[in-house]
């Protein structure tokens, strides 16, 4: 008589170690960049604690007293959070009004050039200003702009217009930073839409031109779709970008003259943070601002997920 042999139920590997085993070559590839952003990017968050506490220098981080929510309280009543607010908020709306749409008008643009060597030029000519440094950039803009010998105000000398102190002007300057920054950054801002002008297929041009479409209609509706995805994409990432004004370029641009409109929120941390030695308190407003930009993401790309297919989670 045959003995039965029970065969003991081979282990089944988790879907971790079966995902590994899969696509080894391809996690080695992606550990620098896992240990890259938990060394430099999620470890010093732990400094975030510093919001909760009264941070002493001499004590160190963990030795501080805490006091609660005491600095986030303090920057809400302060009298200067709507004015700081305000200034931040509108900047920020300005630069993604005006400042979103002008990459995509160039990429069209550009798109419909057919001499290859202009097209060559004109993106060579709008990529230059990306690599100058915002120091740069600040003061060709002032010295642009000087009432005493600013090309601007020679220009405006040549009809009969007095010299305008631009710089001076409380009201010209969230015009003049938004300029700034697409002049700086419109041409490389213009490749990721060059690249999705790349994917749309040309059997689409060719049917639309034997539909008799014209240019603009073959715009519409044939490369306006086509890169549509990429629009939304960069949209939802651009609006959490709305209160993340960028401190340098505005620190350097701004005077006491303009306050009224120049001061915000990046350049008041700054002051109070590492001007006036009060770390906590500095930490604690950037914390707030990167809450509420979160906010603005997450509401932005739930909006585009119920009225398009495209988002980024």
């Amino acid at each position: 008589m045959r003995k039965k042999v029970h065969r003991r139920p081979q282990r089944h590997k988790t879907g971790i170690l079966r995902t590994w085993n899969k696509n080894k070559a391809l996690w080695l590839l992606f550990l620098p960049c896992l240990l890259y952003y938990l060394i430099f990017r999620y470890a010093p968050m732990f400094g975030l604690v510093v919001t909760f506490k009264d941070y002493n220098l001499f004590k160190g981080i963990w030795a501080s007293d805490w006091v609660g929510l005491k600095y986030y309280r303090m920057f809400i009543e302060n009298p200067d959070f709507w004015p700081l607010m305000k200034n931040t908020f509108l900047l920020g709306l300005y630069k993604l009004f005006f400042g979103f749409p002008a990459p995509i008008l160039l990429a069209i643009l550009l798109n419909e050039v057919r001499k290859a060597a202009f097209k060559r030029v004109v993106q060579t000519v709008s990529y230059l200003p990306h690599f100058i440094s915002n120091v740069i950039v600040a003061s060709m803009v002032i010295m642009f702009l000087s009432p005493t010998g600013g090309l601007i105000n020679n220009l405006l000398g040549a009809i009969g217009i007095g010299p305008i102190n631009f710089m001076n002007e409380p009201g010209l300057f969230r015009g003049i930073y938004v300029l700034s920054e697409i002049w700086q950054h419109i041409g490389w801002e213009t490749i990721i839409y060059l690249a999705a002008l790349t994917a749309i297929d040309p059997q689409l041009y060719e049917a639309a031109d034997m539909d008799g479409a014209s240019r603009m209609r073959k715009i519409w509706h044939v490369t306006l779709p086509g890169i549509s995805p990429a629009i939304v994409i960069t949209l939802i990432l651009n609006i959490g970008k709305v209160l993340e004004i960028g401190f340098e370029k505005v620190f350097l641009m701004q005077n006491p003259a303009i306050y009224d409109t120049a001061d915000i929120i990046s350049t008041y941390v700054y002051r109070v943070g590492m001007v006036q030695g009060n770390f906590s308190y500095g930490a604690s407003i950037d914390l707030f601002m990167g809450v509420i930009s979160l906010i603005f993401i997450y509401t932005a790309n739930y909006i585009s997920r119920r009225v398009s297919e495209t988002s980024l989670w």
